[in-house]
């Protein structure tokens, strides 16, 4: 899972009291990640990190410096195309010490600038710091698929996986937000960018924001067109949606450790499965005969030679 916090001074460098606050901060996160956790305070910003492996076991802690010392990132996330973004860089004369997405993102930053982002395929949020110039950049995925917390106070800026990380810094002070009650209640979750801690906004899926200078400036850089009519069969259309599954299937098996799967023992999940043939598979029953497919669940992975594990 992973997870990060951090917060930037505007204005100070931050005290040895200030760097107290990240070890009080990263605590709250500790389920997040329990295979490593490291902590960063250079000049006026300060991360934590928790880590759950996945990719380049060895080399990928958090939070992450460039070699020359330029850029500081915490990343929580998946980034499938990683290795093919790396190529075009290589070939410019780039050279990596490393195998990890981190030291990638790193490297396109400083090639692209900000554009890089809409670059990047994966499930993501992270924040980049260059401590040349003090601007922040942190970005979120096109579905927001990993959480990104940030909140104003007047030291700076707050941010994280998880609000409840906020609550050790000093500068937040928590106050219920009661805005977000009646769009919660109508759509069954936090509809709003500001969450239910007033002055604590979700960074929206799809958009990258910079901050510098106190100021923040938030870009949206992918968007969805449902518009486009197709002249394609019905045949061409199951045969395209097959392909880009198998495609997007080998993108996410891409790890340094065991693979699994969830499978209810529907169509869907199903699907995937018989596609990905991972290392294992997950089932959760019901009481209930009729939602129950545990059973058509354990047949598929028999059939597919995989261990199923059954809750």
């Amino acid at each position: 899972m992973c997870g990060f916090i951090g917060f930037f001074n505007r204005n100070d460098n931050i005290t040895p009291a200030q760097a107290g606050y990240a070890a009080a901060m990263s605590k709250l996160i500790a389920h997040r990640g329990p295979d490593q956790d490291g902590i960063l305070t250079k000049g006026r910003i300060s991360f934590a990190f928790r880590r759950l492996s996945i990719v380049d076991l060895e080399h990928g802690s958090q939070p992450y410096t460039s070699a020359d010392g330029r850029y500081t990132v915490v990343y929580n996330g998946e980034i499938y195309n990683y290795l093919e973004l790396r190529k075009p860089l290589e070939e410019k004369g780039v050279v990596f010490t490393t195998n990890s997405e981190v030291e990638t993102m790193c490297e396109l930053y400083r090639a692209y600038g900000e554009g890089f982002v809409a670059m990047l395929r994966g499930m993501f949020a992270f924040l980049i710091y260059d401590n040349e110039t003090a601007v922040l950049l942190a970005a979120r995925d096109p579905f927001g698929i990993k959480p990104f917390y940030y909140t104003k106070v007047k030291s700076g800026l707050i941010f994280g996986s998880e609000i409840k990380s906020f609550l050790e810094h000093p500068d937040f002070k928590p106050e219920v937000n009661e805005n977000a009650l009646r769009p919660y209640l109508t759509f069954q979750y936090s509809s709003l960018e500001e969450t239910f801690f007033k002055g604590v906004f979700k960074l929206p899926p799809a958009h990258y924001f910079t901050y510098s200078g106190g100021k923040m400036e938030k870009t949206r850089y992918f968007d969805f067109d449902f518009t486009r009519k197709t002249s394609l069969s019905y045949d061409e259309c199951a045969d395209m949606i097959d392909k880009r599954v198998h495609e997007s299937v080998a993108a996410h098996r891409i790890s340094d450790v065991k693979v699994g799967s969830f499978l209810s023992g529907g169509v869907d999940s199903s699907y995937i499965t018989a596609v990905l043939m991972p290392n294992d598979t997950f089932s959760v029953g019901f009481n209930y005969e009729k939602f129950d497919e545990t059973s058509e669940a354990k047949e598929l992975s028999e059939r597919l030679g995989v261990k199923n594990y059954l809750r």
